[in-house]
């Protein structure tokens, strides 16, 4: 198996550092911009001007950039929010990113939401 220098993992990931500034909950994992962004697709709510940090060691292996814990995040629509989106908004608008919520989160439109900090790494090839 190939093996890559931290490099190689840290221009990627310093890329979404610089870029992402949306963070969605959703009711399900978006596969396009639109989908992550439109209240109503699958996206129930948002957090703009958000701010990553890294990139730094994994936890386990790799490398990984943080999302820092989310507060006053806005609900657009009501429902059960399983995944996040994070986006460029101010660029070309780009899905950066995809994944799983630790638990699931059921919110009313109109309403406020909250994210504990959660971790965004590329595993070092096995």
């Amino acid at each position: 198996m190939a093996s890559f220098d931290n490099r190689v993992f840290d221009e990627g990931l310093s890329t979404l550092v610089s870029e992402a500034d949306r963070i969605d909950i959703c009711s399900s994992e978006p596969t396009t911009y639109a989908q992550a962004t439109t209240s109503g697709s699958v996206s129930l709510g948002n957090k703009t001007s958000i701010t990553l940090t890294g990139p730094a060691d994994g936890d386990t292996s790799g490398r990984k950039v943080t999302v820092p814990q989310i507060t006053g995040g806005s609900v657009t629509a009501g429902g059960s929010a399983t995944h996040f989106a994070i986006s460029d908004t101010s660029g070309s608008g780009r899905l950066l990113v995809t994944g799983s919520l630790s638990s699931t989160q059921t919110v009313a439109s109109g309403n406020s939401f909250s994210l504990t900090s959660l971790d965004i790494e590329i595993p070092d090839p096995s």
